[in-house]
């Protein structure tokens, strides 16, 4: 028990809802991030809402963006209230570039400056091959692979080309060796793996850095709902993990914040897996996750 109690003391601060922290201890300067600006899809909720107020409690102010103002326009209150950076909430779709260019726009009239992308918005659900629809599957990709090259080409060349930047996209393991049920999700996460490197290379020229944070099961979040993490909690699936648990977010926004500050400076083109080492050793295993599957249809149907 005092060593599971020493290993739980050592983990960054977090709540299991998408609303800020009470308390939060600073591992990096508090002015790594000082009067940048970030731009994150998906950031009004799970993981992208944690990297805003991260980024925020480091003097950033930063711009939520996703389909569902309501939801940002919430969320970027409660950030503002805890952290007193600005936020800013913007609709968008990151399937269609256009309201990307609006605002991107809106953005730097604004804020004046975009030094940072993250691109988080990602759609994702358990299914076997032979279940899924086409369109299901051309949606994942969409909105994870079109939408991450959306994203990073507007902010490219309306900010980045001329005055450099960094661009982190979110991913995922699950293609590293073929993840059951996660065809479609594996697929665009590695599509977006190898566009990080295509992008580092073409666009370091210009002064702009390209990475990948890839997580394992994080805690608190809806994919985690999705993807059967509570249930593999319960089941003892994640025993078979290095570190013996689930992630937490603010692992993640530490992690994101690494790769976009200067603390990072020298580094792009890299995919930095931040999973616990579950990856390395977690049980690919078709039939529980096909009994998931099974019973949450059942559910949904009733």
């Amino acid at each position: 028990m005092a060593e599971e109690s020493q290993r739980t003391g050592e983990l960054p601060e977090d709540v299991m809802t998408d609303d800020c922290m009470n308390s939060y201890t600073y591992l990096y300067s508090p002015d790594l991030l000082k009067d940048q600006v970030a731009f994150i899809t998906g950031g009004g909720s799970g993981i992208g809402f944690r990297i805003a107020e991260v980024f925020m409690r480091h003097g950033c102010d930063v711009v939520i963006a996703s389909r569902n103002l309501q939801r940002l326009s919430e969320a970027a209150e409660k950030l503002t209230k805890a952290t007193g950076r600005r936020c800013l909430p913007l609709a968008i779709d990151v399937r269609q570039p256009e309201t990307i260019n609006t605002a991107v726009d809106r953005t730097l009239e604004e804020l004046g400056r975009l030094d940072i992308l993250i691109n988080n918005a990602a759609g994702n659900f358990l299914c076997p091959a032979s279940s899924l629809s086409f369109n299901a599957f051309k949606t994942v990709l969409e909105i994870d692979t079109m939408g991450t090259f959306n994203a990073s080409k507007v902010a490219y060349e309306k900010w980045f080309k001329d005055h450099g930047g960094s661009i982190v996209n979110i991913s995922a393991t699950l293609g590293y060796k073929g993840q059951a049920l996660q065809v479609h999700a594996g697929s665009a996460k590695a599509a977006n793996d190898a566009m990080t490197k295509h992008l580092a290379v073409e666009w370091g020229p210009n002064g702009v850095r390209v990475n990948t944070v890839a997580p394992g099961p994080i805690s608190g979040t809806e994919g985690y709902r999705r993807l059967g993490g509570p249930h593999a909690e319960d089941a003892g699936a994640f025993n078979s993990i290095p570190l013996q648990r689930a992630g937490n977010k603010t692992e993640m926004a530490h992690t994101v914040l690494f790769l976009s500050s200067r603390a990072a400076s020298y580094i792009t083109g890299s995919i930095l897996v931040a999973d616990g080492g579950a990856w390395l050793t977690s049980p690919n295993d078709v039939h529980r996750l096909l009994g998931f599957w099974s019973s949450e249809m059942k559910r949904d149907r009733k």
